[in-house]
């Protein structure tokens, strides 16, 4: 064999590699045609052929696509095959799992040269992580000669530049390629499909109809219809509409979960009749749920999507965390040129983001849900001789708890406690007072405590509270005030209906509903809770008979605006409530929410809550 400076000249052992595509698995072929020649001729054992041509071809895969990425210039492979021998004394013993004395003469070594030249004077080799961010693949470049080759170089000339390599391999010698996972070996297959570009001013080579780029007006339809999806599963459907049938015969989302596993999520075909099977087949072999690639071939899911077909799988990766995977295939002997393999990976990265911001909002839905189950009833008990009803609609920002809260208990001997608060702030602070608020009532009003008493001792702690607050965070801090409806209810089991006890702290009154239409109200506001500690508040009392109902609104309702207007004004509140002679507390209810629904186009911008109490017929 001749020396690498020199170069390769026997004819047959050379190749023009095409400037596309093709070059690596033409570059392999070669590499394959003369080993396997080597072999015939020699009696080299097949053990030693299959390992020789699985690292050349790894090796001259890896440095084709390099030069033809980098250069795009005229590239040719030349390869040689020869056999010596290594001295008894620098042998190492003979393997004895193929019946191979552990003993013996020199060792029989095969020997491939293999050159890689492109017509580019001043070139380099670039390493795998240029490489990289061309190819989309991982890309090892010249850290897999070292580790594979026996020797390497680069040969400088005027007009061209070689890059050669010589691998060795015995029966007694083991091939390195062992410890190079089968997914660099993809990795590598997958740049070739859809990488590798066209010769400056060529055209890119004819495809196989199917994986071509539809454009850019398809990632605009993508960002447009994954944006504001709250549902991981539906980004899943979602991003299998997109892709089928427009890149690919079928479509599936692989999504991590919370064990660190991975489940499919959604399965999608052209064909809707084989959508059932192709799920039966993908989902006994999930992928790895850290794999990280860019179009990585996956193995074909045998007959459910056709008979043969080519498979890709794209990572789903945001913020540095892997989410799941996006899988794509299409039936026949298909290629995707670079720019539709570009147009999958940007619809993985939306996609992707997409799923980040569908778990934010679960998570956020969930934590709401469980403060609601601390702070809110989950339903209001029923009372002797008095309906209750109950609309609570937090405001539109997504969250199921705002700062509004209610509450209905029994006290014993035939006495129950009603409240309706709304504490100022919409965040997940706010969200944690009315909790505290709405136990610290319950606690106060079973240890005895009248009406007067329960909201001066709430006023003297959510004061403290603010205090202590200002002085931790400093001006910036801002104390909660809280407004609040406390009232007393004793049923009246002869006739019917109620006695009641209430008073509010800055809240808006409660009206009540006479059985001829008469809407006033039952007591005067006084100051909010948390301004003064020590502010004294007055209750009143009044009855509530049969046929007439109170409501309690939170400021959601009174403030509902439609324009420079609101709801209350001119007493608009009042005007609702007189039309609901002789309904039930819960029609009450509903009629005072669809009306304050109606009153303005905009959606609710303040929590919603509406208390009603109708006294009936004992």
């Amino acid at each position: 064999m001749r020396l690498p400076s020199v170069g390769l000249s026997d004819p047959a052992s050379r190749r023009a590699l095409p400037t596309s595509h093709l070059a690596p698995s033409a570059a392999r072929a070669l590499v394959r045609s003369e080993i396997d020649k080597h072999g015939r001729s020699s009696a080299t054992p097949e053990s030693q052929t299959r390992r020789l041509t699985e690292d050349a071809e790894l090796l001259v895969s890896e440095l084709v696509t390099n030069a033809l990425v980098h250069a795009g210039t005229r590239i040719e492979v030349a390869c040689a095959v020869e056999t010596r021998s290594r001295p008894p004394q620098d042998a190492a013993p003979r393997d004895t799992r193929d019946g191979g004395a552990t003993e013996g003469g020199p060792v029989e070594i095969v020997a491939v040269l293999v050159e890689v030249t492109d017509a580019q004077p001043s070139g380099r080799v670039v390493t795998g992580d240029s490489s990289s961010r061309r190819t989309g693949a991982r890309g090892l470049g010249l850290q897999i000669v070292g580790t594979l080759a026996e020797s390497w170089g680069v040969v400088y000339r005027r007009t061209e530049k070689i890059v050669w390599f010589r691998i060795a391999v015995s029966e007694t010698v083991p091939s390195p390629t062992g410890a190079l996972s089968e997914a660099l070996h993809r990795e590598l297959e997958a740049a070739e499909i859809f990488s590798a570009p066209a010769a400056p001013g060529q055209a890119e080579p004819r495809r196989a109809a199917g994986w071509t780029d539809p454009g850019g007006a398809f990632l605009a339809e993508a960002s447009e219809l994954l944006a504001g999806q709250l549902d991981e599963d539906m980004v899943a459907a979602l991003a299998g509409q997109l892709l089928v049938p427009r890149l690919a015969d079928w479509c599936a989302v692989w999504l991590t979960t919370e064990t660190g596993g991975m489940r499919l999520s959604r399965v999608w075909h052209s064909d809707e009749r084989k959508v059932g099977a192709l799920r039966l087949a993908l989902e006994p072999d999930p992928p790895p749920a850290g794999l990280r690639t860019v179009g990585l071939p996956w193995p074909w899911p045998g007959e459910a999507s056709g008979r043969s077909g080519s498979a890709l799988a794209f990572s789903l990766v945001a913020g540095g965390t892997c989410l799941g995977s996006l899988m794509i295939g299409r039936s026949g002997p298909t290629e995707m040129t670079g720019s539709a393999a570009r147009t999958v990976e940007d619809v993985a990265r939306r996609v992707a983001q997409a799923v980040v911001t569908a778990r934010q909002y679960t998570r956020q839905t969930t934590i709401s849900s469980a403060l609601q189950r601390k702070q809110l009833p989950r339903s209001l008990p029923d009372l002797p001789g008095v309906e209750t009803a109950i609309v609570y609609e937090p405001h539109a920002t997504g969250q199921t708890v705002g700062g509004d809260f209610y509450d209905l208990f029994p006290m014993g001997r035939n006495r129950w406690s009603f409240l309706l608060g709304d504490v100022q702030g919409k965040d997940p602070e706010a969200m944690s007072v009315t909790g505290l608020t709405r136990h610290l009532v319950r606690l106060l009003a079973r240890e005895g405590h009248g009406v007067e008493s329960v909201l001066g001792k709430l006023n003297a702690a959510m004061a403290e509270e603010g205090a202590e607050a200002v002085a931790v965070g400093g001006e910036s801090a801002q104390p909660r005030f809280l407004s609040l409806i406390y009232g007393e209810l004793e049923p009246d089991e002869r006739v019917g209906g109620a006695h009641c006890t209430a008073a509010s702290a800055g809240h808006p009154p409660p009206l009540k509903l006479s059985a001829d239409g008469e809407v006033v109200p039952v007591l005067e506001s006084q100051l909010l809770l948390g301004i003064d500690e020590g502010s004294d508040f007055m209750a009143y009392s009044f009855d509530l008979a049969p046929g007439q109902s109170l409501l309690c609104v939170t400021d959601g309702v009174t403030e509902r605006r439609n324009g420079s207007r609101q709801l209350d004004d001119d007493d608009g509140l009042a005007k609702i409530f007189a039309g609901c002679v002789g309904l039930g507390a819960a029609a009450v209810a509903e009629r005072v929410r669809q009306a304050t629904h109606e009153f303005g186009p905009e959606p609710l911008e303040d929590d919603l809550a509406i208390l009603v109490l109708h006294a009936v017929v004992a």
